[in-house]
């Protein structure tokens, strides 16, 4: 299987392309490589102080890559298009990151050269994401894994300016655009069967990655794997929905989607 790499000159071809694959591929897994976390966070952090410190991270830093597969309901992906990887505009000469991060990316096969010069226009893709008709869609099912940051780059880069102090309107953000979602990593830690990252959960579910680690496009095509391979086995007639891991409750209480909020609450937030 092919990842199919977009930069800044073919996002409009993409774009026509995935307005009719979600018609019947509505399972949409997703990954983002960004530059890492500059601001560490401690040892002991309440789900208040790990929003806090993504936030601070998100606010600073520049998404590199972001990853999009695509399934049905039962699993069955479209042969040649499953896999799409979307390749930002980002210039280390101007551009926070993390060393260590950085050289990880680098050595996984990430060219900053193209990205410098090809990239895509940050402007160029919130006008595809809001035109494919992915946002605001409750028909759709978000799968991520760890994906608090993986939704906090998404937010901010519709909101087109820094994520919201309050954890609580965080959520609330992430419900209106993203109403129904999924993060592998908090149903792997229910199940109290599977821990650690998403390469070691898919050696023990003998999930196979397709392409190179540590690149967006084949993180996400794993993670819809997992995800399906995950629903098989534990929660079929389960809810599991709505929760991000880490920004929920110290004791993997929900961090449930609100059921009553006001769009005031956002407005000043919404696109």
């Amino acid at each position: 299987m092919k990842i199919i790499q977009i930069w800044n000159d073919n996002v409009d071809k993409a774009m026509k392309i995935m307005i009719k694959l979600i018609e019947e591929y509505n399972y949409i897994s997703m990954d983002t490589e960004f530059p890492g976390i500059t601001s560490i966070p401690t040892e002991y952090e309440t789900s208040e102080e790990h929003y806090q410190t993504l936030k601070h991270n998100v606010n600073i830093l520049q998404i590199i890559q972001l990853g999009f597969s695509f399934a049905n309901k039962n699993g069955d992906i479209p042969k040649s298009k499953a896999c799409w990887q979307f390749n930002f505009n980002f210039n280390f000469e101007k551009d926070m990151f993390a060393q260590n991060s950085l050289d990880l990316l680098i050595n996984s096969g990430v060219n900053f050269q193209k990205h410098k010069k090809k990239g895509i226009k940050m402007n160029k893709f919130i006008h595809f994401l809001i035109r494919c008709g992915f946002l605001f869609n409750k028909k759709i099912k978000w799968i991520s894994f760890h994906s608090g940051y993986d939704f906090g780059y998404l937010i901010r880069m519709l909101l087109q300016k820094n994520l919201p102090d309050s954890k609580p309107v965080f959520f609330k953000l992430l419900y209106y655009y993203f109403p129904c979602y999924y993060d592998i990593k908090y149903l792997s830690v229910c199940f109290k069967k599977f821990y650690g990252g998403l390469d070691k959960i898919a050696e023990k579910l003998k999930v196979f990655r397709i392409g190179q680690q540590h690149q967006a496009g084949s993180d996400s095509l794993l993670t819809l794997k997992i995800f399906f391979k995950l629903k098989k086995m534990f929660f079929e007639k389960k809810n599991f929905f709505d929760n991000v891991y880490f920004l929920c409750n110290s004791d993997l209480l929900k961090q449930k989607k609100p059921d009553i909020f006001f769009e005031s609450e956002i407005d000043d937030y919404c696109i």
